[in-house]
């Protein structure tokens, strides 16, 4: 599909044929799309649970306000942030810059430094909020490539964070839960999927400066 026919078929799945699964290799798309999608810096304070136990998504629906979409979807990808950016974080990436490209530490550490010492100033609440905005980055690059895919997606926001952290052991792995993504293929009768699009005209919404 063109990006453009893909975004038009997409909508946010409001209930997945539950006897179809997505194949491997489109988990695997979703996967590395996660991994390659941008984020500030490149620090990447992202890890991604994917879900395809169904008892689990049973689970999971009563702490989505019984939403449908979680256990009727093929997989549920719960994109969680790092509880801790730190000194060590920064310094991890930093190797691993150093590793992949042969970068020369004279040429990295400036910004090494400038970064762990801008990340010390800042209070935890605002490091919180800064991840938080690469979640909903990686968010917009899953759901683009999940239409070029023909996978239906719905992104939700309604949920309750702390008792999916518990159900999924997030704490053990410093990690809390930001977004849920059920991903899978629309059923039939879902009406949601035969429903126009409701858009603003394009010239309210684009400005163009010549």
């Amino acid at each position: 599909m063109s990006n453009i026919k893909a975004l038009n078929w997409r909508y946010a799945t409001k209930k997945f044929d539950n006897t179809k699964m997505l194949p491997d290799e489109k988990i695997e798309i979703l996967k590395h799309t996660f991994n390659l999608t941008a984020t500030s810096y490149g620090l990447q304070p992202l890890k991604m649970v994917i879900i395809a136990n169904k008892e689990l998504q049973k689970e999971l629906r009563t702490y989505s306000y019984n939403q449908q979409q979680v256990d009727t979807a093929s997989h549920v990808l719960v994109i969680c942030i790092e509880k801790e950016v730190d000194e060590n974080f920064i310094k991890d990436y930093f190797k691993r810059e150093k590793h992949i490209r042969e970068t020369p530490e004279k040429i990295t550490k400036p910004f090494e430094e400038f970064l762990v010492g801008d990340f010390k100033a800042k209070a935890k609440e605002e490091i919180e909020a800064w991840a938080i905005n690469q979640a909903y980055l990686a968010l917009g690059t899953l759901l683009t490539v999940c239409a070029t895919e023909e996978i239906d997606a719905c992104p939700m926001e309604g949920f309750e964070p702390e008792k999916y952290d518990i159900a999924l052991n997030l704490d053990a792995r410093n990690l809390k839960s930001v977004l849920v993504l059920p991903v899978g293929y629309r059923a039939e009768d879902d009406m949601f999927s035969k429903f126009k699009k409701v858009r603003r005209p394009l010239e309210e919404v684009i400005i163009e400066v010549d």
